[in-house]
Parts: C-alpha cells; structure tokens; sequence
C-alpha cells in the first residue's frame, strides 16, 4: 500500500520568551492508506502536538507532513482549512457537537464549511450515516437529549461526511464507559475494514490493541512503532 501520510524529519517547537521547548525532535514517519493507528505516550510526549499537525491544526516549526504526496507542511491557514475540511475527518473525545442542531445538522457541519449548498441530496446522506451509525430513530434528536455514545456516534457520522482520506480521532472513547467503548471501537474497526485510515491518539491500552500498529512517543522521539496485526 502507498503511504497517504509521511512525515520527514518533523521538528516542533514553542517559543515562551527566552525558552524554546522541543516538544517534536526529527521524527520520521509513514502510515500506509488503510492502516489504522494508535498513537500512545505519557503526558509531554508530543502526541497531541503530532496529532494538531496531523490534522492541519498546527504547522512543524521545520520538516516535511505530505498528506497523499501533497506538502502541506508550508500551507497557509486558508489553504490549510481546505485541506482540514476536505481530506480529514474529526472525532473529539468531547464530541463536539452543536447543542442547538439536531443529529442531521450536526452531520452537515463539514459541508456546510466547504461552502456546499445544503439541499435534498446532501440531507439524505447524512439521515444515511446517521442510520448507518445506529441512530435513524434519532434524527431530530439534539445532543442533551442522547448519550454520550450516541453522541460519539454523531460525531463519527459527521467525520465521514466528507469522505475524508483520513480520520482523526482524539481519544475517542474517553469520556465513555467501557461497554460503550467497545461499540465505539467495533464500528471505528468497521470503518476501517471497509478502507478507512484511521488515526487515534489514547492513552489506554486495551483500547489501543483494536489497532493494527502501536506507535508509542516519549519526550518528542518516536519509541517503539509496533504491528499488532496486518
């Protein structure tokens, strides 16, 4: 498989005053399309900072981040919000969701974004992810009146409206208990049998074996990069 995402000699840091804090130290990286990873590390380790860059949050202070053999790593915010919008798909452990939307307009957000005129067909393939999420009974539902794993369920909905390259997804069973945990991880799973490549930061390990590939990051260096399976 080609590598949809590589990074080469990636460099992050934070300037407060006199102090640059190193937080990324020339990491190296590719992660095949289709794969589906975890990226684990204690607090400071630099996997929130490589998953903002991932996702066009963030640019490295120095090195390369080619998403599908494009650089993107010198985009400006402008070109780095189209790409945010049209190739990635978001999944927050907050859910980040609209409060005053239903579950179809929280799905649409993402098109609404790309300036794409909401109509008939664009409704229907969101109430289509809603359904294929488990929540067709729930379309005009608001988030305060669904779970917390019905809310996440929105939330993947809305990640695969665009039909991303990629989907990000940060810590996203964290605010779950751990039944709802494992349907989150069974349909994540689901995903990314059907093609997905998924990216997920935890800091769980048991939910860190439903990916294909480990990858543990300590004090800004990649420390182990391991498959659990093909």
């Amino acid at each position: 498989m080609a590598a949809i995402v590589r990074i080469q000699n990636l460099v992050k840091n934070y300037y407060m005053g006199d102090v640059t804090v190193n937080v990324l130290k020339r990491i190296d990286l590719e992660i095949e399309t289709g794969d589906f990873v975890a990226l684990m590390g204690p607090s400071g380790s630099g996997k929130s900072t490589l998953m903002n860059i991932l996702g066009c949050l963030d640019r490295p202070t120095s090195g390369q981040y080619f998403l599908n053999d494009r650089d993107i790593s010198k985009l400006g915010d402008d070109r780095l919000s189209d790409v945010r919008s049209r190739y990635l798909g978001f999944i927050f452990q907050s859910y980040n969701l609209l409060p005053q939307y239903t579950v179809v307009e929280n799905i649409e957000l993402p098109l609404l974004y790309q300036g794409i005129n909401l109509n008939a067909q664009t409704k229907q393939r969101c109430i289509g992810l809603a359904q294929m999420v488990g929540l067709g009974e729930r379309l005009d539902h608001r988030p305060l009146q669904l779970s917390g794993g019905q809310q996440q369920r929105v939330a993947i909905a809305r990640s695969l409206v665009n039909d991303p390259n990629v989907i990000l997804g940060d810590e996203p069973t964290g605010n779950l208990d751990s039944k709802t945990s494992v349907e989150i991880m069974e349909m994540l799973t689901g995903l990314n049998k059907i093609g997905k490549t998924i990216i997920m930061v935890t800091h769980e390990n048991d939910i860190a074996e439903w990916a294909r590939r480990v990858i543990r990051l300590r004090d800004g260096h990649i420390e182990s990069d391991v498959r659990n399976r093909d």
